[in-house]
């Protein structure tokens, strides 16, 4: 009835929760045992949250239960026959009753329904579309008693739920009343207009309706039109009465559907006595009492179904909801609580944050798997942006700091070690039915001193609801079902029970009341099943991988432990159990070892880029591996607790290594060989900025060691120099830049020589000078202060000129023989002196008199950097020595000016770029004034913009005002001066085209009066655009200037009011879609109404195009719009091609896509074929299933055909053959032969250097046809056989 108008939210129906805490080494995961509430969810497939909801009910209505169990096998069937052809098998009712069986008496948190579904004759997709649960009420109850007819239980549904209902009309004159009866199932109300359920019933069943006036009623008795009265009364009650609220209405003013959220209350017990026609019974005949209550979250055209149900039987164990359990330390007095310190919470560190998170948390420890998100919640930025680069995933960050954290419950929940649970509650038993041994399950010691080990709490009075959403079931209270009487999250349906029906005491608490035995069996051994499933699972998932480490083969060297053979890895491998304890590890090494003598000590240790450190001993044989922290992958060292090899080992994380660059002077094997004038570089390699001079070693030392320790561990005598870096930081970062010849050092002071190396924040990688005081002999280490310069020694003090020809488009022009000199310089020499020698060596003054030169560096190929400033020194203009300069015809810009390159109206192309030189002082007005002189240009109709990281042309300079140093305008780089004004600070110039089809659309567009107006126009056949069809082009219909703050519904009404859009016919703004172009064709559709331009990405100076419609179009963020065309069989071309919107948002997959294709040509799945179609190089790509597997994680990644390798977007062209009849599965036509010979053509042209042909290619194939806003609505059916 309503097809898929209830479509399940992407995030609400995936609500099956799963432990995504540890990851299985073998096979799959069991599914988890019960929750705290010892009741069983039902797995959501995709859709199905609207019969999830439906099912909890029917199974804690106990009379409905019974009466399914009463029937058995004998005329039921057994499900085992129900393919033999001759057997009458009434599926449906039996898979009912495994399903309850299931989920009163499995140990699942879930079950699956997938068996029920396809009883009912569901295919696969059919469980990912969203249906109404009232609609499936009738259904599901229709289909029961067609399944029943001729058993015992034909006529259940009849006893449970049947009323009736006697309409009446009485004549006005003579008395005369016409009575009518009706049967109903549930009860429909009214919600639109009236604010409770007891006032709709009041209208219903109370109130008169009179016909008078125009609207007069034929009495039969007076044989005329009479004044009459209608009333109507509840006839027969039945033991459940359903009411279905009418929340979804449709708005004839606006044509669109919509959802009542306004407040209507409905009372927890009920008396109908006001609304029967017989009222003289007593008033338990009459009450009522809600028992379930179905809620539907979300809007008309999408929302997730949960049930709020009362647990009649307390069959499920309540407690108070969490965020109302709270620990008795919270109950002590407010000075108590004062003495407690705050945490200090550090924004940059996520080890205080984690600790913080857990710290908060009243059962002291957090779901492994939402760790993330209470993260996002504390600090507003999620681990992958902040903390991943730096410190891993949260799972290895957590691994890394096993001395603050431990996981527990076989990993699915984070503690800190100073809160774990008691080592008794942290075994569970199966048949309590827990999940995953739950911290939070332990029970409070206060609370439960007087209860026995089987014994639950005592619920509160009123108490036992649950909510139940899909897999989760959660205890809630009765006062929480008044939050459901208004908002998008509301009641849907209620289900009332009559107060006179009573549960018998051996029905209360006992889940195998009525159950019949075969079913009891049947859940024993899934039980069993189950259990073993766990077990081997639990085995082989707490099996972790240990690297030993063995004493024996390893030395202590440089701080660290180091193998004795470089050939092997150092270590043995073994896998263990890390239930078992230290001890049994112990015992089991030795037995490894058998030659093995004396103490066996086990350290935690791990490699570092110095080598090998120890950590902290395990010394409790008697706790486990898992509560010592021991994970898979730890490394653990196997030695006898003192030495190794004879030398006492240090260990902790303060003596943990760091490994650090020892850098001395060394000039004995430097050798410098000039060849041609140009420097070899063999002797390079091992020095300092590549300069001879300094020699680099790499040597570890511990952490814990002084620096004076260094020095003697060096061999270095007391009067040596340790000298760190100087701005280290910012060599780091600059690079060669850095150069000139020099760099600096600082010397430690004699204080520091008693300073450890941590506390001197030396890491890994740090460089460290050893300098001898005979050192400074030489000109190339110079003391000044506590600073040491190294200077690069004098016969590599030079740069090389060379004269570069005449520019052109930025690149070198080759020549036969360029002149080169070389010209001695020092880091501490002016650039000026270094470009005035080198003319005065090359004689250029005589040459070329009154000519300005200028000295560029290039890149790595060969293109032109910008000028050096000749005011500045070698080393402060960043050039290093023994590098080359270019010495060109031009001006140096000085140390307060810029050297920029612009261009007119288009990105920069060879040849096209002019150079300029101006202050960096200077707004932006005054450096387009001054382009424009330069190019000889006038006038205020243009304006800069800057080019983008892919090197064409991006954003304007909006603030004409603003200083070039202020909006970061750096040396070199290129703007363009583009035609137009600037739009106000704050609005968007857009460019707007329409799509013009006149075999669809007939528009008049005479702009003028006057005579015809000058147009722009587009045509298909010059652009690769999606409106190629026939006679198809794009006509420019001007420019629009609207905030960027505007929505997109506004830029389609200020769009309809353009000059030239005055003779389209428009109805509304839904009528209208909105291209954006890129490259002149159709890149995206703008989605989204309220929208605003700027979350849209819209800049000034885009092209938007517009497209008339002949139907309302709202298109959802996942909608895809394709062009689909079917083949005709036997030829190389199709069908013309029609416009259908593809519905991705829950399911993108191939078989996704067939089958809503399969519903719009009315075929069948199976016999489809599909290509989407590549216009550029004319051919199609079959669409298919694949298996993508993750290389990181192993892990195969879902089908989507937005993804790669097909990536559908809007636009494409999608091919489909019906193989049924038609045998050929090629899909080319005639048209992309044609196209394909033309690019072999163009190609071959290409390769022997002739001109590239036209290479202009035929479009996608596109009709206006009419467009679907959503898929079919799709009436819901259940299939059951013939009975009778």
């Amino acid at each position: 009835m309503f097809g898929n108008l209830f479509e399940e939210d992407e995030e609400e129906g995936l609500s099956s929760t799963s432990s995504k805490g540890r990851v299985s080494k073998v096979g799959e995961e069991p599914p988890p045992h019960r929750g705290r509430s010892n009741l069983c969810g039902i797995k959501n497939q995709g859709g199905t949250c609207y019969l999830n909801s439906l099912l909890q009910t029917l199974l804690f209505t106990p009379e409905f239960r019974e009466e399914l169990f009463r029937l058995g096998p004998e005329e039921l069937g057994c499900l085992e026959d129900k393919d033999k052809p001759e057997a009458k098998v009434r599926v449906i009712p039996l898979e009912l009753q495994r399903l309850f069986a299931h989920l009163l008496l499995v140990d699942q948190q879930s079950a699956s329904t997938a068996s029920l579904t396809d009883s009912f004759g569901w295919n696969s997709s059919e469980g990912t579309n969203q249906h109404d649960v009232q609609e499936l009420n009738r259904i599901l109850f229709s289909a029961l008693e067609h399944s029943l007819v001729g058993t015992s239980g034909s006529a259940f549904i009849d006893r449970l739920y049947h009323g009736t209902i006697v309409n009446s009309i009485i004549c006005k004159e003579c008395g005369n009343v016409s009575q009518r009866q009706e049967d109903f199932l549930d009860l429909t109300v009214c919600v639109c207009g009236v604010c409770s359920l007891e006032e709709a019933l009041w209208n219903m069943f109370v109130e008169e309706e009179l016909f008078e006036g125009n609207n007069l009623y034929r009495c039969a008795q007076c044989d005329r039109l009479v004044t009459a009265a209608k009333s109507a009364k509840l006839r027969k009650l039945p033991p459940f009465m359903t009411m279905s609220l009418l929340r979804f209405s449709f708005d004839f003013a606006k044509l669109e559907r919509y959802k009542e959220t306004g407040r209507y209350s409905f009372p927890l017990t009920i008396n109908l006595r006001p609304f029967c026609e017989q009222v003289d019974g007593d008033d338990s005949d009459y009450s009522y009492e809600l028992f379930s209550v179905i809620i539907h979250k979300g809007g008309c055209y999408g929302g997730h179904y949960h049930v709020y149900i009362r647990d009649i039987d307390e069959l499920g164990r309540w407690e108070p909801p969490e965020e109302e359990r709270k620990p008795k330390t919270q109950k002590k007095g407010k000075e108590e609580v004062k003495e407690k310190p705050q945490l200090k919470l550090n924004g940059d560190d996520p080890l205080s944050i984690f600790t913080s998170i857990i710290a908060e948390e009243s059962l002291k420890s957090v779901l492994l798997d939402q760790l993330g998100q209470k993260l996002m919640e504390k600090t507003g930025s999620s681990w992958n942006k902040k903390f991943k680069k730096q410190y891993g995933p949260i799972a290895k960050f957590l691994q890394s700091h096993s001395d603050v954290f431990l996981l527990v419950c076989n990993g699915t929940r984070v503690a800190l070690k100073a809160n774990l649970p008691s080592p008794e509650a942290e075994p569970c038993s199966p048949a309590e039915l827990t999940t995953n041994c739950d911290p939070s399950t332990t029970p409070d010691p206060g609370a439960s001193e007087h209860l026995g080990p089987n014994q639950k709490p005592e619920p509160e009075q009123g108490s036992h609801w649950f909510d139940l959403n899909d897999s989760t079931v959660m205890s809630i209270r009765e006062s929480d079902i008044e939050k459901q009487f208004q908002g998008k999250e509301s009641a849907y349906m209620l289900f009332y029970r009559k107060t006179q029906l009573h549960r018998p005491s051996e029905a209360l608490n006992n889940p195998q009341y009525k159950v019949p035995s075969q079913l009891i069996q049947m859940a024993e051994e899934e039980n069993i099943k189950l259990q073993k499933m766990r077990e081997a699972f639990e085995a082989s998932n707490n099996t972790v991988e240990l690297c030993l480490h063995l004493a024996p083969y390893y030395r202590l060297e440089n701080g660290a432990l180091q193998s004795i053979s470089k050939e092997s890895n150092g270590y043995t491998a073994l896998s263990f159990d890390r239930r078992k304890s230290v001890g049994d590890l112990r015992l089991a090494i030795y037995q490894m070892q058998e030659l093995w003598e004396g103490d066996m000590a086990l350290t935690v240790a791990k490699s570092l880029p110095a080598g090998l450190h120890l950590y902290n001993t395990l010394t409790d044989d008697n706790i486990s591996l898992f509560s010592a922290g021991i994970q898979s992958s730890t490394h653990l060292f196997v030695w006898n607790g003192r030495e190794v090899c004879g030398a006492t080992v240090l260990i902790g994380a303060e003596w943990e290594p760091v490994l650090l660059t020892v850098v001395r002077p060394s000039f004995d094997d430097v050798e410098y060989e000039m060849e041609d004038g140009v420097e070899c570089e063999d002797n390079r390699e091992g020095f300092e900025n590549g300069s001879p001079g300094l020699k680099r070693e790499a040597r570890g030392f511990a952490g814990g060691a002084t620096l004076g320790e260094v020095r003697e561990a060096l061999g270095e005598p007391k009067e040596s120099l340790l000298c760190q870096e100087h701005n280290g930081g910012k060599r780091r970062e600059q690079g060669a830049g850095e150069g000139g010849g020099s760099s600096g050092w600082r010397v430690f002071p004699h204080d520091d020589m008693q300073r450890t190396l941590k506390e001197l924040s030396l890491k890994d990688g740090d460089a460290l000078l050893v300098l001898e005081p005979q050192s400074f002999d030489s000109s190339v280490f110079t003391l000044n202060g506590d600073v040491v310069t190294v200077t690069t020694p004098s016969d590599c003090r030079w740069l090389q000129v060379e004269l570069h020809p005449p520019v052109t488009g930025g690149l070198v022009e080759q020549e036969e023989e360029i002149k080169k000199i070389k010209v001695p310089a020092t880091g501490s020499m002016l650039l000026c002196e270094v470009k005035q020698r080198a003319i005065e060596e090359l004689q250029l003054q005589d040459q070329t008199p009154g000519a300005q030169y200028c000295l560029r560096q290039t890149d790595c190929t060969g293109k032109l950097l910008p000028p050096v400033c000749e005011e500045l020194s070698v080393r402060d203009a960043g050039v290093r020595l023994m590098t080359t300069l270019s010495l060109c015809l031009g001006n140096a810009p000085k140390a307060s000016q810029l050297f920029l390159h612009f261009t007119m109206g288009a990105a920069p192309s060879a040849g096209m770029e002019i150079d300029i030189i101006v202050e960096k002082t200077c707004t932006v007005k005054e450096c387009l004034k001054a382009m424009l002189d330069v190019v000889g240009l006038d006038g205020t109709c243009w304006h800069l913009r800057r080019l983008d990281w892919c090197e064409e042309v991006g954003e304007p300079l909006m603030d004409e005002d603003a200083s070039l140093s202020e909006l970061k305008i750096s040396n070199g780089e290129t703007l363009v001066v583009t035609e137009g004004r600037l739009p106000p600070k704050g609005f968007l110039k857009i460019s707007v085209w329409l799509y013009v089809d006149p075999l669809n659309i007939q528009t008049d567009f005479n702009h003028s009066e006057n005579g015809p107006a000058l147009e722009k126009t587009m045509t298909a056949g010059k652009i690769n655009s999606l409106f190629a069809g026939k006679g198809t082009e794009l006509r420019s219909m001007g420019q629009v200037e609207i905030s960027d703050e505007a929505t997109l519904e506004e830029l389609k009404t200020q769009i309809l009011t353009l000059p030239a859009l005055q003779d389209v016919c428009v109805p509304a703004t839904g009528f209208m879609r909105v291209w954006q172009l890129e490259g002149g064709r159709p890149a995206r559709i703008l989605r989204g109404q309220q929208v605003t331009l700027r979350k849209l990405k819209l800049t000034s100076g885009m092209d938007l195009c517009v497209q008339q419609l002949l139907k309302e179009e709202d298109l959802g963020p996942k909608e895809v719009l394709l062009n689909v065309k079917m083949g005709i069989p036997g030829e190389k071309c199709y069908y013309p091609s029609e416009e259908l919107v593809w519905d991705a948002s829950h399911d993108s997959s191939p078989r996704c896509l067939r089958t809503c294709l399969a519903a719009h040509y009315g075929l069948s799945p199976d016999s489809l074929l599909l290509a989407k179609h590549q216009p550029d190089k004319h051919i199609w790509e079959e669409i298919c299933s694949w298996t993508h597997v993750s290389k990181k994680k192993k892990k195969k990644k879902a089908e989507s055909l937005l993804g790669a390798p097909f990536h559908l977007k809007d636009g494409d062209t999608v091919g489909i053959k019906n193989l049924l009849i038609d045998t050929n599965r090629n899909f080319i036509t005639l048209e992309d032969e044609q196209g394909q010979q033309r690019l072999r053509e163009q190609q071959e042209q290409r390769r022997k250097g002739g001109n590239a042909a036209d290479s202009n290619s035929a479009g996608f194939q596109k009709n206006g046809g009419q467009t679907k806003t959503r898929k079919p609505e799709v009436a819901l059916s259940i299939s059951v056989g013939q009975f009778k």
